[in-house]
């Protein structure tokens, strides 16, 4: 919490405006158009839900294929599966945990649609080979960059390279407010439907500017916008987005470096950034030797209080995974690399004595 977040929510109330795209919605729009550099911004009540207009924008059909990693959330693959269209799970890179780029190229088919790189842990996926093979082969690139606020690629923000990209503000992520998202339309032929789309298939955005003297039913879309009050909370984080990222980088860099001994032991794997890549320190993960059995540590940590988690179950392996999508090749990264994975606590607040403690610990129970 920044502070402002129930004052910008008491202004909204006394505005008369409870519902979706009000001043504070505009106030959230311009902040994120203005620091990615996106042609059009759009608030919207999950990333989930931005990922779903991506699918309706790009008109995806049964039976169309899109590329993406099998070592993601649930919702990058259901956005697609909703359409009707096939996930086509490729293997991850060993040192970022992104999408492999090298192996996209082999995926292809004549059904392939579009590309969907995750920016896994705020770090960028290889966009200038991605964006490459999506231009030779006519796809779609939609960035999946729920984690990726406030960081980016080779100077570019993450969410504006692809021709749509999609945010995150769910309570885990670093700028929050409780549920929501953005879609980012970086494609200017677009963005009118985006506003189409989120508005329940109506051209109501372009009656309220004045464009037409009524609004009407225009295309498929749903109701994707999110209350006025949840972005006068969001309004309040983005206003300090850049002190909140610059805080969790500090505790990012403690870590790193209390770790670095432990990685000279052979004991874990820390975090590796490409020179491209300015990561957002969404999270500080390890990833452990093999011979090391990750439930003993996780139970270890908990016993004493300390809340490290494993992340994704890849999709691959999943039941709906296996029932909806396709796996093109042994995915044999995505396997090594979730099994050993371990997410240490990350927040804004985290004490440096904590992290040491926190890292003592760890040091024991992966070596007792």
């Amino acid at each position: 919490m920044t502070g402002q977040e129930f004052h910008y929510i008491e202004q909204a109330k006394l505005g008369n405006v409870l519902a979706g795209d009000g001043p504070f919605t505009k106030k959230c729009h311009r902040w994120i158009e203005e620091s990615t550099g996106s042609v059009k911004a759009l608030l919207t009540h999950s990333c989930t839900a931005a990922l779903e207009m991506t699918a309706l924008l790009l008109d995806i059909q049964p039976g169309d294929e899109v590329i993406m990693p099998s070592y993601t959330f649930v919702s990058t693959a259901n956005a697609f599966v909703l359409r009707g269209a096939v996930p086509v799970f490729v293997d991850i890179r060993e040192d970022t945990l992104n999408l492999d780029e090298r192996l996209i190229e082999a995926a292809i088919s004549p059904r392939t649609r579009a590309i969907v790189p995750v920016h896994y842990a705020g770090v960028a996926c290889e966009m200038d080979t991605i964006m490459d093979i999506a231009r030779r082969h006519g796809l779609k690139v939609v960035e999946d960059a729920a984690q990726g606020v406030m960081a980016s690629y080779k100077g570019q923000a993450l969410g504006s390279i692809g021709d749509l990209g999609a945010f995150s503000f769910h309570e885990t992520k670093n700028v929050i407010c409780g549920e929501g998202g953005a879609l980012l339309v970086n494609n200017a032929d677009l963005a009118l439907r985006a506003e189409i789309i989120r508005e329940k298939g109506t051209d109501r955005s372009r009656f309220f500017r004045g464009e037409v003297d009524k609004y009407t039913w225009q295309e498929v879309g749903s109701s994707f916008l999110p209350g006025e009050l949840t972005a006068a909370f969001l309004w309040a984080q983005l206003q300090e987005a850049q002190s909140i990222t610059d805080l969790r980088l500090a505790s990012w860099q403690h870590y790193h470096e209390l770790l670095a001994p432990l990685e000279q032991k052979g004991i874990l794997r820390r975090p590796i950034v490409p020179d491209e890549c300015q990561h957002n320190a969404h999270m500080y993960y390890v990833l452990l030797n093999p011979e090391i059995d990750r439930q003993h540590v996780l139970s270890t940590l908990k016993q004493n209080a300390v809340d490290a988690v494993f992340h994704y179950v890849p999709l691959h392996s999943s039941p709906a995974g296996l029932r909806y999508g396709r796996a093109h090749g042994p995915l044999t990264i995505t396997n090594q690399q979730s099994e050993r994975l371990i997410r240490l606590p990350m927040w804004v607040g985290l004490t440096e004595q904590q992290q040491n403690k926190i890292v003592d610990l760890l040091l024991n129970a992966t070596t007792n």
